[in-house]
């Protein structure tokens, strides 16, 4: 049986410029009390792009926290309370110089369910147009084209490393192959 957690207090433990920290004290099953820690994020976009040719744009950056430069589909954080789709715009052109006609949304996933509140919003990019990139001050960003087939296969064979990516990659692989 599933039981509802209920909240008796929550503490905020960090406050930053992308996520906050706070730690609930709650109810669980056989009425015992327990903590749990939550990273609070305004959620963020991915964009799975095509082009006409069946090429992907992906963007290969170092990433801290995996000490590596990881190739993942274009992303970025939502600001709070943007329209999850115009942001899925604004950082494709931003980050590959694409800008796309058709946009098409895939699904709307937690990143972490267990201790993050973040929701990433997928999207299908098609009908693009090539562009300049406008990269943050601080982005070092390469972005390279790969066809579909090939990034379908090394999701599946683990060569990709970022889950978001995968997602979009396979969700994308599946739509387009019907």
């Amino acid at each position: 049986m599933i039981i509802e957690e209920k909240t008796l207090e929550s503490e905020r433990i960090y406050e930053g410029k992308i996520i906050n920290l706070r730690r609930d004290l709650v109810t669980v099953k056989d009425g015992g009390t327990s903590y749990r820690e939550i990273v609070e994020h305004h959620g963020g976009v991915v964009i799975l792009a095509i082009t006409e040719d069946g090429k992907v744009p992906m963007v290969r950056q170092f990433r801290k926290s995996a000490e590596k430069a990881v190739l993942e589909a274009p992303a970025g954080k939502l600001e709070k309370g943007e329209d999850p789709k115009e942001a899925a715009l604004r950082e494709l052109r931003e980050e590959t110089g694409f800008s796309a006609k058709n946009i098409r949304h895939l699904t709307s996933a937690y990143s972490s369910i267990g201790y993050s509140t973040e929701v990433l919003h997928l999207y299908l990019a098609t009908d693009l147009t090539a562009g300049e990139t406008d990269f943050d001050d601080n982005e070092a960003i390469d972005i390279e084209l790969y066809p579909l087939e090939t990034l379908y296969q090394w999701a599946l064979s683990g060569e990709i490393h970022d889950l978001k990516s995968i997602s979009a990659i396979v969700m994308a692989y599946e739509l387009t192959k019907k």
